[in-house]
């Protein structure tokens, strides 16, 4: 009992920090390293109060990382189900009875999620305005001309991107980066609180597609290696 009551103080006063650490960090997101650098996303939102990215090496073509983003199923991690079951209990959000499709595009599009840009095989960026402090948050897509533009008060405007950069023939890095910024004082105000609190649930989300997706992507070259009978990976 004392283990138990002491690993969830600790776990209480951790939490505690990254919330004021977050409040406190709200508005001041750092910009991408050099290699990170992505125009296009710049394009729909140059200036941005918050940002995560997260990156990882694959062996695998750009081309078939890129795929393997685009159909990874979140749904698939009992982790990642349990950030949105607690997301639906802290804000007591009705649960989605919806059958959403497979895969994080066809899943983000039917859920309201339009997409801004794409380079076939490469980059993907997806966007929305909503109101995520919200219990039953709802997503709006605009047109990719209207997006940057937009403006009207009480919201937040999203973008987001998967992204595959070759670094030879047979390796490449996946990329995703989240962006956002209020569109007013009062919207800034609301969004800070909710990323600050809950945040956490949305940084694990992204971190926890990152080891399935490398697995997926390599165990697709090897079976296309199988197929051709080619020996597609260094050394194999």
């Amino acid at each position: 009992m004392r283990w138990t009551t002491g690993a969830l103080g600790v776990a209480a006063a951790g939490y505690g920090a990254y919330v004021v650490t977050a409040w406190a960090r709200y508005g001041h997101a750092a910009p991408p390293q050099r290699d990170a650098a992505d125009p296009l996303l710049d394009r729909f939102m140059p200036s941005y109060e918050i940002a995560e990215r997260h990156h990882i090496t694959v062996a695998a073509p750009a081309e078939i990382t890129f795929s393997a983003a685009r159909e990874m199923d979140l749904n698939q991690s009992v982790i990642v189900r349990a950030v949105f079951r607690a997301r639906e209990v802290v804000l007591g959000a009705d649960p989605d009875a919806a059958t959403r499709p497979r895969g994080i595009v066809a899943l983000t599009r039917s859920i309201g999620w339009g997409v801004l840009a794409e380079v076939p095989g490469r980059e993907l960026v997806m966007g929305a305005v909503t109101q995520p402090w919200k219990a039953n948050v709802v997503f709006r897509a605009l047109p990719p001309n209207e997006f940057a533009a937009f403006n009207d008060p009480g919201y937040v405007k999203i973008v987001w991107t998967l992204r595959a950069d070759p670094v030879d023939a047979t390796q490449s890095i996946f990329r995703t980066e989240t962006r956002a910024i209020a569109t007013d004082a009062e919207a800034r105000t609301n969004f800070r609180r909710y990323w600050s609190f809950l945040s956490p649930g949305i940084i694990v989300i992204r971190w926890m597609s990152l080891g399935p997706l490398k697995a997926d992507a390599e165990r697709r070259v090897r079976a296309e290696r199988r197929l051709t009978g080619a020996s597609i990976l260094p050394g194999q």
